[in-house]
């Protein structure tokens, strides 16, 4: 099978993860938490490179007119396919999937210090995000698991809502 995506589109934004920090960076708004959903993870300061070489070169030779394709495309249809709870879902989510060059994943997001001076956690919903689920928990952060695959939400969004909801319960009360 090879290299797995670790949280790599969440409606239609690709790698929103590894954007948390320059949004809380430009934002006026108080940003009291961040919770990452089985996401990739920005690094804790300096620039987080969008993919790790690996996945670089296992997209290389899919580009196509300057393009690769989208990113379901990229795997086999049995590992994607229980992504999604029905053909009419799995056709919305393809419909949102941009087509990017691959100088997108070449490029490094930069990591502002401090972005991550609030709570922060992470939901897991199962392999190959386990590595990055690991790594929040070292980073002293939350960590929660509902059992999945990439895409949960889709499946089973009110269980995914409701972990959420209580991952990030403290953090709604300390704003009163």
């Amino acid at each position: 099978m090879g290299w797995r995506p670790a949280g790599r589109i969440v409606k239609g934004v690709v790698n929103a993860g590894l954007f948390v920090p320059v949004i809380i960076e430009a934002t006026s708004r108080r940003i009291v938490g961040c919770l990452f959903v089985d996401a990739a993870l920005p690094s804790p300061a300096g620039p987080t490179p969008v993919a790790p070489p690996e996945l670089l070169d296992f997209l290389r030779p899919k580009v196509t007119g300057g393009r690769l394709p989208q990113w379901t495309a990229w795997w086999d249809e049995s590992d994607v396919a229980p992504m999604f709870p029905d053909a009419q879902t799995r056709r919305a989510v393809s419909a949102e999937q941009p087509r990017l060059p691959l100088s997108y994943y070449e490029e490094l997001v930069p990591t502002p210090v401090g972005w991550d001076n609030r709570p922060c956690g992470y939901l897991l919903f199962g392999p190959p995000y386990e590595p990055v689920a690991i790594d929040a928990r070292q980073r002293g952060w939350a960590v929660d698991h509902v059992p999945g695959r990439h895409l949960h939400q889709l499946v089973d969004p009110r269980a995914v809502t409701d972990r959420i909801m209580a991952m990030t319960r403290d953090w709604r009360s300390s704003t009163s």
